[in-house]
């Protein structure tokens, strides 16, 4: 169990490689709830559980994640934890034209973590954010998203 709010962060990460839901499971409470890079809200341990595990056998077999950096806010028995993350190895979908190495993804998560009675930590809250190079904002027309700038 975390011993320390960046021990989320870190934990998260070591178990994305192993490609272990279970152990991603364990950082979060009973009733957290997740918010993923595309909108997905999970609310309990069980559907993160669950959706990881969908994704480390279908989008993400075999990827590395690393924390690159870290911000805690210590609130006492709360935290904030910003991670910024880099995954490698994702997966292109079969029906891509083109079966290109996706490349890196970097992102950011946002954890809201709680110290237990034991002394523990572990999220209550996640939100997953994807670095979009070169974009300022995203504009959503006919064809969906698209990455956009001003200047």
């Amino acid at each position: 169990m975390p011993a320390h709010p960046e021990d989320v962060a870190h934990g998260f990460a070591q178990a994305w490689g192993r490609g272990d839901a279970d152990a991603i499971a364990a950082l979060f409470a009973d009733d957290a709830d997740f918010v993923n890079v595309v909108g997905f809200w999970w609310t309990r341990r069980e559907q993160i559980r669950h959706n990881h595990a969908y994704g480390f056998e279908h989008i993400f077999p075999g990827s590395t994640m690393t924390i690159e950096r870290q911000r805690v806010r210590d609130l006492g028995d709360t935290a904030v934890v910003h991670a910024l993350w880099r995954i490698d190895g994702q997966r292109a979908p079969s029906t891509a034209r083109r079966q290109a190495d996706p490349g890196a993804r970097r992102g950011i998560f946002t954890f809201v973590v709680h110290r237990g009675d034991d002394g523990a930590w572990l999220a209550v809250a996640a939100q997953n954010t994807d670095i979009v190079p070169g974009a300022q904002t995203l504009l959503a027309d006919d064809s969906g998203l698209r990455p956009t700038r001003y200047d």
